[in-house]
């Protein structure tokens, strides 16, 4: 026999907890909404990666408590999240506490080297997600912004909306 008792039972345990745990966190977004998994905040991508962790540990759960503290876990994260989500859209001050500002990293075909500096991307990074947004020419970049998740958006063409750039930090430079 290739697997003893002890061995069967891991195996199962594993699948059934695991799957147990997906598709309550599978109903848990379909509660709360499309926006669970965003990464739209800083917050947002903590949100993530928890419940990545929770949903492991409630997999390899040895014992009912810890299986039934990990989906309370989850649920404290999504309680969080949304409130978290009200209060930001109900007031401008805990939007400006909890959430960081975009920063302009390029403008018009020239780097910021200061908001470079500022905020710890080098200029390999920032070409490296020009060829990536399939900019061709620097002088037709109109802008780069280090978003509040981290992200960076690459804008490119002929010309850009100023309101594109509203509440963008802009580092001196």
């Amino acid at each position: 026999m290739f697997f003893d008792q002890s061995q069967i039972d891991l195996i199962i345990r594993g699948s059934v907890l695991g799957l147990a745990a997906l598709i309550f966190v599978t109903l848990l977004i379909r509660v709360n909404g499309l926006r669970s998994l965003s990464k739209m905040t800083n917050f947002d991508f903590v949100m993530t990666i928890a419940l990545g962790s929770l949903l492991a540990g409630a997999a390899q759960a040895t014992a009912w408590s810890g299986f039934i503290q990990a989906l309370i876990a989850m649920v404290a994260l999504f309680i969080g999240q949304w409130t978290s989500a009200r209060l930001r859209k109900a007031s401008d001050t805990f939007e400006d506490f909890a959430q960081n500002d975009p920063v302009l990293l390029m403008r018009n075909g020239k780097m910021i080297e200061n908001a470079m500096k500022e905020t710890r991307v080098t200029q390999s990074d920032l070409v490296a997600k020009l060829r990536e947004a399939n900019a061709l020419d620097f002088d037709q970049v109109r802008a780069v912004v280090l978003e509040s998740t981290g992200d960076i958006s690459v804008m490119h063409g002929d010309s850009i909306d100023e309101r594109l750039l509203k509440d963008v930090n802009t580092v001196a430079s």
